[in-house]
């Protein structure tokens, strides 16, 4: 039997309907985004992170006294075991923030008492807690390498100001918290992209949800995923100074070598994301008395849209946002995660609520009817 030559195989899967789900809606070509029905521009600024958590998860925005009962179980379990710390502190100084994020929410799943039970309202549990200690696992970690005393969770500060603070061992100004916020409601969800589709297959096998959680961290490590901004940010402080960003953005395209935070598999127009981002990353230089990363990015911006015809995506502007608010580079992408651990949350629980193993095939074009060599005669 000849081995298959169909044309139908999407390469990477682009344009494959995997499945179907009423949490995100994404239209690449007109540039639409919405949780749940909400459109992101109606959201952004407008909304809390929590508030997001809540539509995302429970179909609706809360009201007043749901979104305090709501923060004030996020709150409650902010703080991490301190066995799961024990392990954070044990690790390498040196070692990839994301990594001790994966090692150390595997870690948090022995501790959850939760763990063997399934059922719809023990997951809602485990979400909750996953989501209040993401940013308590990356802001000790941080304090931990830098020699630095642990700095316990506020439980009168939301998740956003409240990551700020555990990092930095100050409160936020209400700049800088806000912008958070905007970073964190952006990067909630986006629909079936690779962390979030790893969570599901790895939820579909009914296994528990630290596993699923855990897996979509590895996926989200890469740099054709998560770790984009990270490199943006390498690639802002290269260039130094805005008067030299078009003689790099030129010279590394004449290298064919790819300008990090441009372009998206599924937006064919502005990435609605960008936009916020980009108006925050003015703001915050202007607050901070230090314009020159914004004005790099937007110089980047205009060579490569004239150029390549490309816009900006999420990760080029949260790039300067980040270092605006004072968080090294290699935190980037764990940040990325506080944020979107909502999302892969939802889409853990939907996959549970009518699941079906996910199975996909492969088209076979490797050799046919290979005779086998006894090893006498190799």
């Amino acid at each position: 039997m000849p081995a298959s030559t169909s044309d139908s195989v999407s390469r990477g899967l682009e344009g494959v309907v995997a499945g179907r789900s009423s949490i995100c809606y994404l239209d690449g070509l007109q540039g639409k985004l919405a949780y749940r029905g909400i459109d992101i521009q109606d959201l952004a600024g407008n909304v809390s992170f929590e508030e997001v958590a809540h539509l995302l998860w429970f179909d609706a925005l809360p009201t007043a006294s749901q979104l305090a009962e709501f923060s004030s179980k996020l709150a409650e379990w902010r703080a991490i075991p301190s066995q799961v710390l024990d392990v954070i502190a044990t690790l390498p100084k040196s070692a990839v923030p994301m990594m001790v994020l994966r090692t150390a929410v595997s870690a948090l799943s022995m501790y959850d008492p939760d763990l063997p039970d399934p059922s719809p309202e023990a997951n809602l549990r485990k979400a909750l807690r996953l989501t209040a200690r993401f940013c308590t696992i990356v802001a000790a970690y941080h304090r931990i390498r830098n020699g630095l005393d642990v700095v316990p969770p506020d439980p009168s500060l939301n998740t956003a100001a409240n990551f700020l603070y555990m990092m930095r061992g100050t409160k936020p100004d209400e700049p800088s918290a806000r912008a958070f916020d905007l970073c964190l409601v952006l990067h909630a969800e986006h629909e079936l992209n690779a962390s979030t589709f790893t969570a599901r297959v790895i939820a579909a096998t009914l296994a528990d949800m630290y596993a699923a959680v855990t897996g979509a961290i590895g996926a989200l490590e890469g740099p054709l995923h998560g770790g984009a901004n990270e490199q943006v940010m390498e690639m802002l402080q290269q260039i130094g100074h805005p008067d030299k960003a078009e003689e790099y953005v030129l010279s590394a395209l004449a290298r064919k070598e790819k300008i990090m935070g441009f372009g998206h598999r599924v937006y064919r127009t502005e990435d609605p994301r960008a936009r916020f981002l980009k108006r925050m990353s003015e703001e915050l230089g202007n607050h901070t008395g230090e314009p020159m990363w914004y004005l790099i990015s937007r110089r980047v911006e205009e060579v490569v849209r004239r150029e390549k015809n490309l816009n900006a995506n999420v990760d080029f502007y949260s790039a300067s946002v980040y270092h605006y608010l004072g968080i090294p580079s290699d935190l980037f992408t764990p940040i990325f995660a506080c944020s979107r651990i909502s999302g892969w949350a939802a889409h853990i629980m939907e996959q549970y609520a009518g699941n079906r193993l996910i199975r996909p095939r492969a088209e076979y074009v490797g050799h046919m009817n290979r005779p086998f060599v006894p090893i006498d005669q190799r």
